[in-house]
């Protein structure tokens, strides 16, 4: 989008679309790319509340040019999160706009010198500190480790806007619609869970402390760093995100599988087959080797069923199945339900890592039976992933 975009009053979106960049911190793909959230904020004082990717930092400037026109200066630039794509543009901003003073916490301090070498003009708040910028008040709150120790959001007490930062933002560009009732959030919730439980989610414990913080806060419009701005239902995203944090699940399996000659998806099938026969309505599986990680992890986070099948390989898991374990044990998920199925033709280690994985990666309930087939399923192996997947049924019934 050419154009800045009001989101209230005096408050204007200034962000951009980026539809270059393949994988999101070089791991997450961008099916239909990213927005870099950037606002204006314009009372007597003119704040912009973060910046963008280096690379579009001149289509930002056009749009704060044409809203303030060519001379009127930028006097702050609040600082909520330092990655690059929000801070990459601050060095040169300084050089348009000299007179820039840059309002952040004592932990960026030290990040812009290290990112930037920018020392300057730097503005040190503290938890709850306001500005008055002379039509809105700005009011920060400290948010650490959501997802880096210098997060915070920044709130206008004014229109009540929270400028969230990444919290509450997910992948997608904006085509067209940047507000939660202009677009497709079924499409941008599944993005939003995607970008919580891959970069967000090991941090559950912090963002539960953020919620508690804004308890008390009246926030009539969420607006995030990355995806739609939520001002329709803004209840609606905070509410899903005390969910996912508190590793509340909904009724549904996983099941992933890693197979290299067809064999152990067999039995994958076998045990998705029995939920189905059980009325379990929401079951996806996936193939580790086909599916990048980033969607199975998110479908994992939402449901609360997994049931993990690997082949053997160099006697460890299958290597794309190593990875999404390796990813799991991170992420520090709880309140799971757990089968695992492994196959093997002579090394039969391969059942003890599956097992391992199940109870020190949260402390899953891991369910009966434990499938171990040699090579290829037999009837008893298929009679075996049918009652897991009947087992995982049952338990899943509970929680509907």
């Amino acid at each position: 989008m050419n154009n800045a975009v009001e989101v209230a009053k005096g408050i204007y979106w200034v962000g951009v679309n980026d539809k270059e960049t393949d994988l999101f911190e070089a791991l997450w793909p961008l099916p239909r790319g990213v927005a870099y959230n950037s606002y204006l904020v314009t009372g007597e004082k003119v704040a912009l509340i973060d910046t963008v990717k280096a690379f579009f930092l001149t289509d930002l400037v056009s749009k704060v040019k044409r809203l303030l026109g060519e001379d009127k200066p930028i006097d702050y630039l609040v600082v909520n999160h330092m990655e690059p794509d929000h801070s990459g543009s601050i060095k040169i901003l300084k050089t348009l706009y000299p007179g820039l003073k840059i309002i952040c916490n004592g932990q960026t301090v030290k990040m812009l010198e290290n990112f930037y070498s920018v020392t300057d003009d730097v503005v040190q708040i503290k938890d709850g500190e306001e500005i008055d910028l002379g039509g809105h008040v700005l009011k920060f709150f400290l948010t650490p480790m959501v997802h880096w120790p210098e997060t915070m959001m920044t709130y206008d007490k004014t229109t009540k806007t929270l400028f969230s930062c990444d919290a509450f933002g997910g992948f997608g560009c904006l085509e067209g619609g940047i507000f939660d009732d202009e677009v497709d959030m079924s499409y941008y919730e599944g993005e939003i869970l995607r970008y919580f439980s891959n970069i967000v989610g090991r941090y559950s414990d912090q963002v539960q402390t953020a919620i508690a913080k804004l308890g008390d806060v009246d926030i009539k419009i969420v607006a995030p760093s990355h995806g739609p701005i939520h001002r329709s239902k803004p209840e609606h995203i905070i509410r899903l995100y005390d969910r996912w944090s508190r590793h509340e699940t909904e009724c549904g399996a996983v099941i992933v599988y890693g197979s290299m000659y067809g064999n152990t998806a067999k039995l994958a099938n076998a045990a998705a087959r029995e939920l189905a026969r059980e009325e379990i309505n929401h079951i996806i599986v996936h193939d580790a080797a086909r599916d990048h990680v980033s969607f199975i992890i998110r479908d994992i986070w939402r449901y609360r069923g997994l049931i993990l099948a690997s082949c053997t390989y160099n006697t460890m898991p299958f290597p794309p199945m190593a990875d999404l374990m390796a990813h799991l044990e991170n992420k520090k998920m709880k309140n799971r339900l757990i089968g695992i199925m492994g196959n093997y033709t002579w090394s039969p280690g391969i059942m003890k890592r599956l097992k391992d994985f199940a109870q020190t990666s949260g402390k899953w309930e891991l369910l009966s039976p434990e499938v171990v087939i040699q090579s290829s399923p037999k009837d008893e192996d298929y009679t075996k992933a049918a009652e897991l997947g009947k087992n995982m049924a049952q338990r899943l019934k509970a929680c509907q």
